[in-house]
């Protein structure tokens, strides 16, 4: 199942890289002042674990949710929704560049985030930095680097490719995603109310606080917002086992996954009024009918 996962995760990015265009990464880098990125540096990294620390005090929840839902509101960046939005009406060039920055500085910020929370609870829990690179450079940017690379380099093979690589890697993650619900079904029929209140409360705090990015157009916010909900949840189930050694934060970590699904859902709903998936000016992307994945 492993591999199965990997392979999806990897044709995914690729696809994704042969959809972006450098130049327009870059402008999206410049399109924001330095204060709505050092906003962002705050709302990606700092605050939603401190928003899952609070909750679960608050909710008086167990070791295993506290590690679980703070290990996902520390690691940003899941890449696998970043095509999607596109088809949603919002910005893909924005949300590539918002995850390829995050993965930039996820190896810096995450180790110190889960020391000085380790301490707190009495831990000394250290994750190499260079734990962290390798996993992000084999999972994200290997991939996105060959995908531009195709695209730039073979520009008609890569247009055959893409709508393969969408349809083959989406088929085999839904696979997946279904064997890996029918494997922890039973665990999630016995989740805890509380534990889903703190989820849905630390997903719709992560859309929230992009909300407050300074001199951010509508599109811009609910771009980021999406981007900021959608943790890695991967990466938390990995680190959570690895250095925490807490394996019963899997739950917890479940319900966030779910509850990121409601919550960018119903954002996307609300949003509909003014994102036009068929607006490649805004988007700078082919319309939904080519760019399908």
């Amino acid at each position: 199942m492993h591999l199965l996962l990997t392979t999806a995760v990897l044709m995914l990015m690729v696809s994704i890289g042969m959809s972006l265009r450098f130049r327009q990464l870059l402008e999206r880098w410049r399109s924001l002042s330095l204060w709505s990125w050092a906003w962002l540096v705050l709302a990606t990294f700092l605050l939603p674990p401190a928003l899952a620390l609070g909750l679960v005090r608050i909710l008086s929840l167990g070791i295993g949710a506290t590690a679980g839902l703070f290990m996902v509101a520390a690691t940003p960046g899941a890449p696998l929704l970043t095509r999607k939005i596109a088809k949603k009406g919002f910005d893909m060039q924005l949300a590539a560049s918002y995850q390829v920055g995050g993965a930039l500085l996820t190896p810096l910020i995450l180790p110190v985030v889960v020391w000085v929370a380790g301490h707190l609870y009495g831990r000394e829990i250290w994750i190499p930095p260079s734990a962290l690179l390798i996993q992000i450079a084999e999972k994200q940017f290997l991939p996105l680097l060959c995908g531009l690379a195709l695209a730039n380099l073979a520009p008609r093979t890569s247009a055959r490719l893409l709508p393969v690589l969408n349809v083959v890697g989406n088929l085999i993650l839904t696979g997946v995603l279904l064997l890996l619900l029918v494997k922890m079904g039973p665990a999630l029929l016995k989740l805890d109310a509380w534990l889903l209140v703190a989820a849905l409360g630390l997903a719709a705090g992560c859309m929230l606080l992009v909300a407050w990015v300074p001199g951010a157009e509508a599109r811009v916010r609910g771009t980021l917002g999406i981007s900021n909900t959608n943790r890695h949840v991967g990466l938390a189930l990995l680190l959570s086992g690895q250095y925490l050694h807490r394996q019963d934060a899997v739950p917890a970590i479940a319900a966030y996954a779910l509850a990121a699904v409601v919550v960018i859902a119903a954002y996307t709903q609300w949003s509909r009024h003014w994102a036009h998936p068929d607006d490649t000016a805004r988007t700078g992307q082919p319309s939904a009918s080519n760019s399908s994945g």
